[in-house]
């Protein structure tokens, strides 16, 4: 009977420390927002945006396989609009084939958190993916720029990729624009440029950012480049996404 007795002991308090110990993991692991457009128009154009495949995946896979748990959220919540042209065959990478083959993400994907709904306290970091979407929505939305500043204050990274710097525009910390005398980076007006859609963009990412003060730097078109400045954490161009993440999952070590 003692036998018994000793064993039920053990056994509960095996399941105990096992359950201790999960909840420890869970507490531990880092939750990062991941902030995408809800817009899919390219300006008066007609032709569709929305954010760049490339730049959602590597990023999110390369802190996925770290452990690190991923909320999504948008503007307007639910499906965001992914641009077409960066769905194309052409512009696959690994990354991306994964993501086109992920149903789990999919079905994530179509059930976006409501921008409004977020709160920096819940999470560790926060990375905006580019594509042109975000320069219609995500650069004058009250609900991204207050919580950016939220991140910022709170000492949390704050990190972007491409087109996703140009969201920075409105933010400011204290009364001064977050990125003045700030080292950062993004969709070089010489890319801009590359890909026709100078005269479309309402503003060009270079131009406006170092307008408000911030150092901008940039390597060559098209290949990757990535500057970190304290929390602060931003890649030129898609090639950088995978830059960014690497950044970012320092910061959160």
């Amino acid at each position: 009977m003692k036998k018994i007795a000793l064993l039920a002991i053990i056994a509960f308090t095996a399941l105990s420390t096992s359950a201790l110990a999960q909840k420890s993991n869970k507490k531990s692991m880092k939750k990062v927002l991941f902030v995408v457009t809800s817009n899919d128009k390219l300006g008066n154009t007609g032709e569709k945006t929305g954010f760049w495949s490339e730049e959602f995946a590597a990023p999110y896979y390369e802190l996925l396989d770290q452990g690190v748990e991923i909320t999504i959220a948008s503007p307007l919540g639910g499906q965001p609009p992914i641009d077409p042209k960066s769905a194309d065959p052409s512009s696959a990478t690994e990354d991306t084939k994964r993501f086109d083959a992920d149903k789990v993400l999919q079905e994530k994907l179509k059930h976006t958190l409501k921008l409004s709904s977020v709160n920096q306290k819940d999470y560790d970091a926060v990375f905006y993916p580019g594509g042109h979407g975000p320069l219609w929505d995500l650069v004058e939305d009250r609900n991204s720029i207050a919580l950016i500043e939220a991140f910022y204050t709170h000492k949390k990274p704050v990190a972007f990729v491409c087109h996703a710097p140009a969201v920075l525009k409105n933010v400011k910390v204290d009364g001064q624009y977050l990125v003045k005398g700030k080292k950062i980076t993004g969709f070089t007006n010489e890319e801009e440029e590359a890909v026709g859609l100078t005269k479309v963009v309402p503003f060009l990412l270079e131009d406006a950012l170092a307008s408000n003060g911030g150092i901008f730097s940039k390597g060559p078109n098209w290949a990757p480049y990535a500057v970190e400045d304290g929390l602060l954490i931003t890649g030129q161009n898609p090639a950088s996404s995978k830059l960014v993440a690497g950044k970012l999952l320092q910061k959160l070590k």
